[in-house]
């Protein structure tokens, strides 16, 4: 498997349970433990199909999960009287709600422009730009493109009966071929990266390359709204400096 790399697609299992509750649209404070658990665990199947590497902070958080769900499925304990009283999900829900506090300060701080060491001006506001057609358009997220991943990794095991086919395919080799394709095609579509019904070993190493040409803000990854169509445009700057991984 000559594609292994680690990318931080999200920046702990408390970002990644975030991301889990706003895309079920569940009440964080009243998190249904069970499906989100489920969801949980789906990732951590994706993330080792992907051949990332896995902190622990992810496997103990997956315990904790399975450990809360246990204890809501079960029947209090007549031993106990105060366990009826007391939510299991109490601990986890202050932590989440910390969390999403010091993330969005985070987020808020790192949008406004630096001048100089730790110094901050206001800005006018600038209108979003448009792409396409008059077509307003926002940025994709790592959690949006890792979403739309999955979702080509599930209709591609459900077209697909078995893989018998060895394929020798590198990440490095999937960069350079996405940005043929931008250079040659223009902006394309999410999934006609994964047409022709590749391999699995393709898929990921595809993916994976998408994340780093990302991460290296080689291409833009744009959407109308929420679930929509997820749309790549080449940056021209950075399309045109891509060399080997390193």
């Amino acid at each position: 498997m000559n594609y292994r790399v680690k990318l931080e697609i999200f920046e702990g299992p408390l970002d990644l349970l975030l991301h889990l509750i706003k895309k079920e649209e569940v009440d964080i404070y009243d998190i249904p433990v069970a499906r989100i658990t489920d969801e949980y665990l789906q990732y951590l199947n994706l993330f080792e199909t992907m051949n990332l590497d896995l902190a622990g902070e992810y496997l103990v958080m997956a315990a904790t999960l399975t450990h809360i769900k246990s204890r809501m499925l079960l029947p209090p304990s007549e031993d106990d009287p105060e366990e009826a009283d007391e939510d299991p999900r109490a601990d986890l829900v202050h932590q989440l709600i910390e969390y999403q506090r010091f993330r969005e300060a985070a987020v808020a701080l790192g949008e406004r422009p630096v001048l100089q060491r730790d110094v901050f001006r206001r800005d006018a506001t600038v209108p979003e730009n448009d792409q396409g057609d008059g077509i307003r358009l926002r940025d994709v997220t790592v959690a949006d493109l890792l979403e739309a991943f999955r979702e080509v990794m599930e209709r591609a095991l459900r077209e697909s009966f078995h893989e018998v086919i060895h394929e020798d395919i590198s990440v490095d080799e999937c960069v350079q071929v996405i940005v043929h394709r931008l250079e040659v095609d223009g902006p394309l579509r999410f999934r006609d990266l994964f047409g022709g019904a590749p391999s699995r070993r393709r898929l990921v190493a595809t993916f994976l390359a998408l994340l780093e040409l990302v991460k290296r803000q080689a291409v833009r990854a744009r959407q109308e709204e929420d679930g929509a169509e997820i749309l790549l445009f080449p940056r021209i700057s950075g399309a045109a400096q891509v060399g080997e991984l390193p």
